[in-house]
């Protein structure tokens, strides 16, 4: 789990085999496959895509409040007032709870 801000809202993520749930039934795409396409992005910015990563960080946030009432992916971008795509800290948070949580890797892991 991590906590990540995105404008002035702080958020927690999971990496769990919910959130891959969630984002396969909201978005009908498997998460893991859209992060594999992600990868790209450092050596092309072009291929930069802000709403699928805003649909992963999206479902691992809903993993994080499983049990609770939670938005539907437009209302849950409604509540974020601003956003800040150049601030990469919370993109490469979100990447790493993603990696960590999903592809079993670990700080100072390859």
């Amino acid at each position: 789990m991590r906590e990540i801000c995105i404008g002035e809202k702080t958020i927690r993520v999971r990496a769990t085999p919910l959130a891959l749930l969630y984002y396969r039934q909201e978005f009908k795409s498997d998460l893991i496959g859209d992060m594999v396409k992600m990868q790209g992005v450092a050596a092309d910015l072009t291929q930069f895509d802000s709403i699928a990563i805003l649909q992963m960080i999206w479902a691992m946030a809903k993993a994080d409040s499983h049990g609770q009432q939670f938005p539907g992916f437009e209302g849950w971008l409604a509540s974020l007032e601003n956003i800040n795509l150049s601030d990469s800290s919370f993109l490469v948070a979100a990447l790493e709870e993603a990696t960590d949580g999903f592809l079993g890797r670990t700080k100072g892991k390859s």
